[in-house]
């Protein structure tokens, strides 16, 4: 399968967007702060290191400028996973996009994913890492032929050769019965179009956010109203806007007389006559 060369800007559009920041300030201080004052005794070495303060910013730019395309091909990336409804979907994709669904989805299983989908990759299309255990990926997207013997093998060697703890090849169709019966008691896994679906089908439905309960739905519990006087003109009170309550004077001219009285007493003293309806300013 061919593969297309890259450049230093394209990895960090394959990296997480945040990437690009760092590597951005690393430049910028490096070229700018650091490098200029390194004396190395060489005249013409010293003279390009003096000259890296006019370079440091247009670097820091130009790789800052990587952010924001990585961000928008993570959420490429997610969006591919999320969209995929049966195997005739995925069996649809190209090459580079059933490698990045793959890749994604080992992603959002709490993989850390190394995508070697520029250059050379020696039968390694994604590298896992995990509890410092690295697992080799190669993807094969054929969608009419199985996969056959010779290339389990081939990635059995590469296993060895690279010390690695397990080797993953996962397929949209399946896999010849020769080899599955080579990759038996290796650390060999095979993923057909079927299983891919399931575990796409699966991270789909774990990273479905959980509806939540409309505002409409919360019913506020009933509050207890202060009891009233049927004879009152206005159940307010008109000073502090709390409900007035029918109260009995304990002591005073008006003993055993009812009254109205807020129900926010002491902090609001109004009261009301509830026979004539007329204000009195004194002591519950």
């Amino acid at each position: 399968m061919a593969r297309r060369n890259t450049s230093f800007f394209n990895l960090l559009t394959e990296a997480p967007w945040w990437t690009s920041v760092v590597v951005a300030a690393i430049t910028y201080v490096g070229l700018t702060h650091i490098l200029p004052n390194v004396e190395t005794g060489n005249p013409i070495v010293d003279m390009i290191f003096k000259s890296f303060p006019y370079a440091g910013p247009l670097f820091a730019i130009t790789f800052l400028l990587a952010a924001p395309f990585a961000f928008f091909n993570g959420r490429r990336k997610r969006k591919l996973l999320d969209e995929q409804q049966d195997i005739d979907s995925i069996k649809a994709l190209s090459w580079k996009e059933f490698e990045e669904l793959v890749a994604e989805a080992y992603r959002r299983k709490g993989f850390r994913v190394i995508e070697n989908g520029f250059g050379p990759d020696g039968g390694v299309d994604v590298k896992l890492i995990k509890d410092n255990q690295t697992t080799l990926v190669q993807c094969k997207q054929w969608r009419s032929k199985n996969v056959g013997v010779s290339v389990i093998r081939e990635m059995f060697g590469v296993l060895t050769a690279e010390s690695a703890s397990k080797v993953v090849i996962i397929c949209c169709g399946g896999f010849t019965r020769d080899a599955t019966s080579f990759a038996e008691n290796k650390p060999i896994e095979l993923i057909g179009g079927t299983e891919l679906l399931s575990i796409v089908k699966e991270i789909q439905n774990n990273s479905t956010p959980n509806k939540e309960t409309p505002k409409s739905s919360l019913k506020p519990l009933p509050q207890a109203q202060p009891q009233s006087s049927a004879n009152s003109l206005d159940t307010i009170c008109p000073k502090c806007g709390n409900h007035l309550v029918e109260r009995q004077a304990k002591r005073g001219a008006n003993v055993g007389n009812s009254f109205l009285g807020c129900s926010s007493f002491p902090k609001c003293r109004f009261t009301q006559d509830t026979a004539t309806s007329q204000l009195i300013q004194g002591k519950i």
